[in-house]
């Protein structure tokens, strides 16, 4: 399975991402059908053109407002637009979660809870377009991973809505704070909006890897031209790539240590609904694990007691979840060390068809594979056979395994 490589030169917009993307041969078929499931077809007109920026060519995104009755959107009204659309689970939740990085860094921005966001910039179709339009794109290519490097954010000032802001605009701040986003500083940076909220908020909820990979091979390549000009080329290039990892990184210890760390609290003033929710959030956000159980707490009050593992390196950004997601006024704390085996996700084929598995490598190099468990159910459900006939089938036919990534 190939990955995908977005190269901030020097910097990041929707619409630079979404020339990019037709340019490296997505169809514009496929960036428009979610709009028209969320009903937005009559609303605009769509165009890519060929362009030159210093001399480099690529490919201009136009997109036209036709609304002859334009409105200012709000968080909520698009929240709604999005889940009650038919559009695919994944796609809706790439989309959902663009959209709501934006509310929450608006929401911030201006000190009102992100629900009451009005979009002004971000609400309007062009931008609309652009982020639906982008994620439905790395949808269709499926790729492994997303690698891109950091962009510069430029300086000087912007006219927006609420006037004129200084360059990075507060909302890209916040995003970048939010999700803890490296970028490129400079001395001599360039007047002008280099990164704007929109590109910003894609590649905060888009990209796995902010660094380059390794080891890699460039397959194919689009480049998207922006609207401003600058003494150097102004643009986007996002690239197919097959990376490789390094021979001496493969032949890692296994297990492997690193360090993780481990949040918790115990919350005894918020529904179980919410704190499912609140649960749910932390998963989605890149949690290791999540455990929750109920316990008895002050004055004889039942709470929950919310444990999360987490990333090392992202301990900052689920510290402010919590506050921002859950009622608790504390959050212990530590950091600790694990030692895990090598996995990895992939496909194999069996009685049943092809079926999705996990590999796990033992330290004295054998390997072990079990079906996931969704697989499991979805067969025991088709076949009305028991889960323990299920795994003995799939274990005494399996035959071609195709990895979906490398051993990590």
């Amino acid at each position: 399975m190939e990955d995908v490589l977005i190269e901030c030169s020097p910097g990041i917009s929707g619409d630079m991402l979404l020339g990019a993307f037709y340019d490296l041969g997505v169809p514009k078929k496929v960036i428009e059908e979610p709009l028209i499931y969320l009903g937005l077809k009559d609303l605009y007109k769509l165009d890519f053109k060929e362009s030159k920026s210093c001399s480099i060519r690529g490919i201009k995104s136009k997109v036209e407002n036709i609304d002859c009755n334009p409105i200012k959107r709000t968080w909520r009204s698009i929240k709604e637009l999005i889940l009650n659309s038919q559009l695919e689970d994944k796609l809706k939740k790439i989309i959902y979660e663009v959209f709501e990085s934006l509310a929450i860094a608006e929401g911030k921005v201006h000190g009102i809870k992100s629900k009451d966001v009005h979009f002004h910039e971000i609400g309007a179709i062009d931008s609309l377009v652009d982020i639906i339009g982008v994620c439905a794109a790395l949808n269709y290519l499926n790729p492994n991973k997303v690698y891109c490097n950091e962009p510069m954010l430029g300086k000087g000032f912007v006219q927006t809505e609420h006037g004129k802001l200084s360059v990075p605009p507060p909302a890209v701040i916040e995003l970048i704070r939010q999700k803890n986003i490296k970028v490129l500083s400079n001395r001599d940076s360039i007047e002008g909006e280099l990164s704007t909220p929109t590109g910003v908020a894609l590649l905060a909820n888009l990209v796995d890897y902010q660094e380059l990979p390794p080891k890699y091979s460039i397959n194919s390549y689009g480049v998207g031209i922006g609207n401003l000009k600058f003494p150097f080329p102004n643009l986007v290039r996002v690239s197919k790539i097959t990376s490789f990892e390094d021979s001496s990184i493969n032949a890692q210890i296994n297990p492997k240590y690193e360090e993780i760390s481990v949040q918790e609290a115990w919350i005894d003033d918020q529904t179980p609904e919410d704190i499912s929710n609140f649960v749910e959030k932390l998963r989605i956000e890149g949690a290791y694990d999540v455990s929750y159980q109920a316990i008895n707490m002050k004055k004889n009050r039942i709470g929950f007691s919310i444990q999360v593992i987490l990333p090392k390196e992202k301990k900052e950004f689920f510290r402010r979840l919590w506050f921002d997601y859950s009622n608790t006024i504390g959050v212990r704390e530590r950091t600790q060390s694990r030692w895990i085996l090598l996995r990895r996700r992939g496909e194999c084929s069996t009685t049943f068809g092809n079926i999705k598995v996990k590999q796990t490598l033992k330290p004295d190099g054998s390997i072990t594979m079990k079906p996931e468990n969704d697989e499991v159910l979805r067969l025991q459900l088709k076949h009305k056979i028991s889960t323990h006939e299920i795994r003995k089938i799939i274990k005494e036919s399996s035959k071609k395994f195709k990895a979906f990534e490398n051993w990590k």
